[in-house]
């Protein structure tokens, strides 16, 4: 099972039950080592009930496991048709708080039944709160009024907020005058509407992402159920710490406050979501948490990239301030130097980087081979419109994710309301798809304080109202999962053909999101885990892209994190886009930008593209109009690394017009003066 581990893997996988750190380089084979160690704490004798593996994503503790199950097979001789150990607790911090506070809900003042509501139903259900206690009258001025009154920040700000406050464990003060300087006058005003938006979450027993975290941590500051918790598990293994917040870190550590069974993995290289909060301050300070320290491990033997780009992404990231020391080598020698390419826009940029994706196809590189990587999911617009004229087929991630679409949110309102019927966001977002209910049946509808079954709708609704009510009464008494879910999509059906023009490709969305439902163990399951970790992108599920033989990938860095391409381009790599513009503040967010370079650049294992436009296009407001704003390379690529990148000069600006034909002679300016002079 191990013979494939270099020294360094094997060390880890071999680790006792002290403390173990491992300092994983991008490339350097961190699954195989965690899924490795994971099989052999098994073979030891270590129960697989008793074993917490938590990473930043659910798909990446299921791929954990997965590989963990296929090692433990054949180390243990299992025969063909006998399955691997079962290692229930798997998942996101998220999932894992969702499930402890589900199983002893009772016990701890909470409804069994409780909602999890998704970052957007969090933000409406603030912004409720927000108009209702009357803080949204200004939020279109921009300074004072004739009442002195002045803009109160927006609900997605206020949401931003609030949530570096739990997960950061900071005061209010302390996020707005490091964060939000232009909130701090609102302060008072805040705390008003935080304590208001929590009572309405409460009175309708929901719990937001961030409630799940503080909520768990909450649990594991009183010392008798602390102690009973950590007694759930003999090992516990993290994934991604360096993502991991402050909050997170601090149930980390009560979950295992001596160290025994603990195995963190994580690259302070790859730390690139400090806007969420992450605490990478955490990562390096976990090794001497504990008496006596944690053993630290550097896997630092890449196998994804070639010589040439790894001595050009390890130069940039050296920049970087304090950092684990490590030197990644390469395994596989050779590969031609990076390419830096100056073009004169974006719109250049567009052409040459389509040209470059189908003459990389043309030498057997397939579209899915490929990617292009950007800062942030604008910067591929112009790329977009040109890989559409050229009939290029492409999947972007980063942008609309699965679960946001609307058909989507609407078959899990139904769920979450028959779940949970005080929930008045899941009722209001089925309410509304009844033909005939309006704005003021709506809110009456919000305040009856009967039975559902007592609400009189309007004449307008008396023939479709009852369908609903009766759906929702069958999903309450007559639960058969995941059977119900037909029934669900049967009652959308006709209102996705009322309200959308491609009907049939989101009922189509919803089929298929039946189909996974098979693999979850319940409703409330089922509707739990999607929200806190949906699909990446509608593509993941349904779209345009599975209808070709293949097609090329367009990604955020950030979506791109943990993915490996033969081919990147990494678009816009100058100044205001990497780093942004937004990002120049501090040396830790210019750090962090410098980390996001680095996770682009070794995502490439044969071919790295990064592109320089002189050129961007910008759209300013009033009297500035449209204009361009020149451009100076990213401050991370300095004169002194040059030399590791083959450097393309731009196309000089004339050459494509003195390829064309000349014009036949013609006199535009006779021809004018003879229009312009009267009869």
């Amino acid at each position: 099972m191990l013979a494939t581990l270099n020294p360094e893997q094997r060390a880890a996988a071999e680790h006792g039950d002290a403390p173990l750190v491992v300092v994983a380089g991008a490339g350097t084979g961190k699954t195989t080592t965690l899924a490795a160690r994971l099989a052999t704490l098994v073979q030891r004798g270590a129960d697989p009930q008793r074993v917490l593996l938590l990473s930043f994503s659910r798909r990446a503790a299921l791929e954990m496991s997965r590989r963990a199950g296929r090692l433990l097979h054949e180390a243990l001789g299992l025969g063909a048709g006998v399955p691997p150990p079962v290692l229930p607790w798997c998942g996101t911090f998220h999932s894992v708080a969702a499930r402890l506070l589900r199983d002893d809900a009772a016990s701890l003042g909470l409804d069994p039944g409780f909602t999890v509501l998704d970052r957007g139903d969090a933000q409406d259900l603030l912004a409720l709160a927000r108009q209702r206690l009357g803080l949204a009258h200004d939020e279109g001025d921009t300074g004072s009024t004739a009442t002195g009154r002045r803009r109160f920040p927006l609900a997605a700000t206020c949401l931003a907020i609030h949530s570096r406050c739990v997960n950061a464990r900071a005061p209010l003060a302390e996020v707005l005058r490091e964060h939000y300087p232009w909130c701090a006058e609102h302060e008072a005003a805040l705390v008003w509407l935080f304590a208001a938006w929590g009572e309405a979450k409460r009175a309708q027993h929901s719990l937001d992402f961030d409630d799940l975290l503080l909520a768990w941590w909450h649990l594991m500051q009183d010392p008798g159920l602390a102690k009973h918790i950590a007694a759930r598990y003999d090992h516990v293994l993290v994934d991604e710490v360096q993502d991991l917040n402050r909050l997170q870190h601090e149930i980390l550590l009560a979950l295992r406050p001596g160290g025994r069974g603990l195995t963190a993995v994580g690259d302070d290289a790859q730390a690139i979501y400090g806007f969420r909060g992450a605490d990478l301050a955490g990562l390096f300070a976990l090794p001497g948490r504990f008496a006596p320290p944690a053993r630290v491990l550097a896997l630092e033997r890449n196998y994804r990239s070639t010589a040439g780009i790894l001595a050009a992404a390890d130069a940039v990231i050296a920049q970087a301030g304090q950092r684990f020391a490590k030197t990644l080598r390469a395994e596989r020698g050779g590969g031609a130097r990076p390419r830096l390419v100056d073009v004169a826009d974006e719109a250049a940029q567009a052409r040459a980087v389509a040209d470059a994706v189908l003459a990389e196809r043309e030498q057997g590189v397939a579209l899915r081979r490929q990617a292009v990587l950007f800062r942030t999911a604008t910067h591929s617009a112009a790329l977009e419109l040109e890989l559409l004229r050229r009939g290029i087929p492409f999947v972007k991630y980063g942008g609309l994710r699965f679960f946001e679409s609307a058909h989507v949110k609407d078959l899990l309102a139904v769920l979450r309301w028959a779940d949970n019927p005080r929930s008045q966001l899941a009722a209001l977002r089925c309410a509304r798809l009844v033909p005939g209910l309006g704005p003021a049946s709506l809110r009456r509808l919000l305040e009856h304080p009967g039975p559902l079954a007592a609400f009189r709708p309007p004449r307008a609704a008396a023939e479709a109202w009852p369908a609903l009510l009766a759906l929702l009464q069958r999903l309450r008494e007559a639960p058969c999962w995941p059977a119900e879910l037909d029934e669900v999509i049967a009652w959308l059906a006709p209102q996705l053909q009322r309200q959308h023009d491609d009907a049939a490709t989101r009922l189509a969305d919803l089929r298929r999101l039946a189909a996974m439902a098979a693999g979850h163990a319940s409703r409330e399951r089922f509707v739990t885990e999607l929200t806190l970790d949906p699909p990446a992108a509608s593509s993941d599920e349904a779209g345009p892209p599975l209808r070709d033989e293949d097609w090329l990938v367009l990604s955020t860095i950030h979506s791109a994190k943990g993915q490996e391409w033969s081919a990147v381009h990494v678009l816009n790599v100058v100044d205001g886009c990497l780093p942004a513009d937004m990002a120049t503040g501090r040396a830790e967010e210019i750090d962090e930008e410098r980390r996001l370079l680095y996770v682009a650049m070794t995502r490439a294992k044969d071919a790295l593209t990064l592109w320089v436009p002189q050129r961007l296009h910008v759209t300013q407001q009033r009297a500035w109009g449209d204009r361009h704003l020149y451009t100076l390379r990213s401050r991370f690529l300095p004169d002194e690394l040059l030399p590791l990148f083959e450097q393309v000069a731009p196309v000089a600006a004339g050459a494509a017009d003195a390829a064309r034909e000349p014009l036949p002679a013609f006199d535009l300016a006779a021809r004018l003066r003879a229009a312009w002079t009267p009869d």
